[in-house]
């Protein structure tokens, strides 16, 4: 009785995680099937057919949009990497007032909604822009105003929080021994970091600056908060073509972007599952 009721739970275990794996994945199969469809309208197959991403590539605002992502992608990863490791290598090397609140508030970007966080932005960029507007006597089409600048500055805010904790996580097993012996033969604190811990710790800050970039590359809610004009992004220029209609050419975007993100995950688990068995 006991083996029938464990075979039936095992069934029934198994029956709820294939549910649940079609239930997230078959949506996004659709997605790419269709954006491999021949008809406009996207709502039923009628041939396979490329020409969606050709016409993907060959429109201008894509292009755009696709430019602004990888440079604020690029440029807030790059920043929030070196930040983040910094405050990273400090939170777990020293001891300093408050280090218990400063550790919460680094929280905060990953557990707070992110409308919460578009919003605070906002409100912030604005309080500075027109303090600055006013100090230097800026006005109309001459007046400083949100674009890619506030962009990256916001995707730096939220990114730095997720690389701090991706290296952290290097550091938590890390064999201080390797750092002390490197001292003892003479090294400084600058050569001891460039040469023994930087190396250790590498592919922690490669796993949470690909972490960064992915998350950076598919913002929407805090980038719509926070962007202006010339600062449009893919994931924006794709909602703004979706409130006017469905088309396979969105679902081209839609897969490119897809395809982009897991390419970064997946190199992100790899360079973590190695820097684990070292």
């Amino acid at each position: 009785m006991d083996n029938q009721f464990l075979t039936w739970g095992k069934r029934l275990l198994w029956l709820n995680m294939l549910f649940s794996f079609l239930f997230l994945y078959i949506p996004i199969v659709i997605l790419v099937a269709f954006s491999f469809n021949d008809s406009r309208l996207g709502a039923r197959w009628e041939g396979f057919t490329l020409k969606w991403y050709v016409e993907m590539f060959s429109s201008d605002a894509v292009l755009s949009a696709l430019s602004n992502s990888l440079i604020v992608a690029f440029t807030a990863t790059t920043i929030a990497t070196i930040l983040g490791t910094m405050t990273a290598v400090a939170m777990e090397r020293f001891r300093f007032p408050f280090r218990k609140t400063f550790d919460g508030i680094l929280y905060l970007p990953v557990i707070i909604p992110d409308i919460v966080m578009g919003v605070s932005l906002l409100a912030f960029f604005s309080l500075l822009t027109s303090i600055v507007n006013g100090a230097l006597g800026l006005s109309g089409n001459d007046s400083i105003r949100p674009g890619l600048v506030t962009v990256i500055i916001a995707h730096i805010s939220f990114i730095i929080s997720f690389v701090t904790i991706v290296v952290r996580t290097s550091l938590k097993d890390f064999d201080k021994s390797l750092e002390e012996a490197a001292q003892d033969l003479g090294a400084d604190e600058w050569t001891t970091f460039r040469r023994i811990t930087l190396p250790l710790i590498a592919p922690g800050i490669l796993g949470g600056a690909l972490l960064g970039f992915t998350l950076s590359l598919d913002d929407y809610v805090i980038t719509a908060f926070t962007t202006g004009p010339g600062g449009t992004t893919l994931p924006i220029e794709v909602f703004g073509r979706i409130r006017r209609a469905i088309s396979p050419e969105i679902n081209a975007i839609s897969t490119l972007m897809l395809m982009m993100s897991m390419m970064l995950i997946i190199i992100s688990q790899v360079v973590q599952r190695r820097s684990a068995k070292m």
